[in-house]
């Protein structure tokens, strides 16, 4: 797997899966461009990965639409020429379907307006670019199916769409020689879970799901960088439209 001169955009890139993919990334001799909403992860994130290649950061809150201008704006000043593209950020904060205000709902989909839009300003920089490009969704095992002690409608619901944005840009971007692929993975220790949880306490709070995965324990975000880079890569080159369960076995059955 190579990614010599190639550049990754990670939105959500500042921490758990999509920092570990562009530490992947840029270790396999690509850049990355980190986009995240803590400007103290992101600096930090942008510091480690500086140490293996080449990393810019650019912070931004994903629910606020003028934020998400100067975002689009930077992206295609700067990064144009970046033809991969990871969209890992996201929020899981099981909830009640009646205890959900439309503040809360907003949360989940705004996330997706700034998506969809930062997605179309990178394929336009590919598009001009010419080389083709490579895009990975981070979708859910929960827009799969429901988990009980989990809810998640809003959480369930934003995935969901992202899932469908992946099978329509697979189609429509084709032509371009661009790829549109997910990941779907179960749980997974990542920092992200921490506006549910104590950060203290996440992995003892995801252990007691481990038995819920076939294979008896939950994901980390190594696991999922692994099946995201191998999407971004040439290795992957006739695969697009797909969303990839990466989850312990989790959608095969119940064990």
């Amino acid at each position: 797997m190579h990614f010599e001169a190639k550049k990754v955009i990670v939105v959500g890139g500042s921490a758990g899966m999509g920092r570990q993919v562009a530490l992947d990334v840029v270790d396999h001799g690509g850049s990355a461009v980190i986009v995240g909403r803590s400007k103290a992860r992101v600096d930090d994130t942008v510091e480690l990965v500086s140490r293996r290649g080449h990393a810019w950061g650019i912070t931004a809150e994903l629910t606020d639409r003028a934020a998400i201008t100067d975002v689009q704006r930077a992206l295609s000043e700067h990064h144009g020429d970046a033809t991969l593209l990871v969209n890992a950020a996201g929020f899981f904060i099981p909830k009640a379907f009646f205890e959900y205000d439309e503040q809360f709902y907003d949360s989940y989909m705004e996330l997706n307006y700034a998506l969809f839009f930062l997605t179309q300003t990178v394929v336009a920089g590919m598009i001009d670019h010419g080389d083709g490009g490579s895009i990975v969704n981070i979708g859910s095992m929960w827009a799969h199916q429901a988990i009980g002690a989990t809810p998640s409608t809003g959480h369930s619901m934003q995935k969901a769409g992202l899932h469908a944005l992946t099978h329509n840009l697979a189609i429509e971007l084709a032509g371009h020689r661009i790829r549109v692929n997910a990941v779907a993975p179960a749980a997974v220790k990542t920092p992200a879970l921490e506006r549910w949880v104590p950060k203290d306490e996440i992995g003892a709070t995801l252990d007691t799901f481990a038995p819920l995965h076939p294979l008896g324990r939950v994901g980390t975000p190594v696991d999922i960088a692994n099946a995201v880079t191998y999407l971004l890569s040439d290795h992957a080159s006739w695969i697009t439209g797909a969303i990839l369960n990466v989850d312990g076995g989790i959608m095969a059955g119940r064990v």
